[in-house]
């Protein structure tokens, strides 16, 4: 299977929160918080899209023109296309997009009960500098909270249709892979 990382849009909108009720089910965004995601000045969603040009996975960072530091608000893949370097992609072209744009580090919460994302986010240089107790609810799960400094992270070019940071939108506060 080829998948194309491109903008999001808001005619993503519906492949989007299909994938966010599967993969959030206690702690999904809603409609309108996903919609407002996506028309947000000062951010950037991609999606993954397969070849039968579904949405198969997306991800989000906030970083406001200008701004030093940027926060990677979410990412997500549908189960059966995990494992396949999907969201390593889709941050690795959002990364690369915010040293473009003059960040200088990015931030982001992963919950403490998911080694798979942490480990993903550590592969690519953040490292763990604090934790919020009890930030992910309702479960009342941990947030560790990661740090990148671009200077010093190695990213990777990924063949994608995808504007620069400023034209398109984002604003999300946590990170759930």
């Amino acid at each position: 299977m080829s998948v194309l990382l491109r903008t999001a849009t808001l005619d993503d909108l519906d492949g989007i929160m299909a994938i966010e009720t599967t993969t959030f089910a206690n702690d999904a965004w809603s409609r309108a918080s996903m919609t407002h995601e996506l028309t947000a000045p000062g951010g950037r969603y991609l999606v993954a899209e397969g070849d039968d040009a579904a949405v198969v996975g997306y991800a989000g960072m906030l970083a406001p023109k200008g701004a030093r530091e940027a926060d990677v608000q979410t990412i997500a893949v549908l189960a059966e296309h995990r494992g396949r370097g999907l969201g390593r992609a889709m941050l690795t072209q959002l990364l690369g997009e915010a040293r473009q744009a003059g960040v200088h580090e990015v931030f982001l919460e992963v919950r403490a009960d998911n080694p798979g994302a942490q480990h993903l986010y550590e592969s690519l240089g953040f490292v763990p500098i604090a934790v919020r107790k009890r930030y992910y609810m309702p479960d009342g799960v941990d947030a560790v909270v990661m740090r990148l400094t671009l200077s010093a992270a190695v990213t990777e070019t990924v063949p994608t249709r995808a504007e620069p940071f400023g034209d398109a939108p984002l604003d999300r506060q946590d990170d759930r892979p």
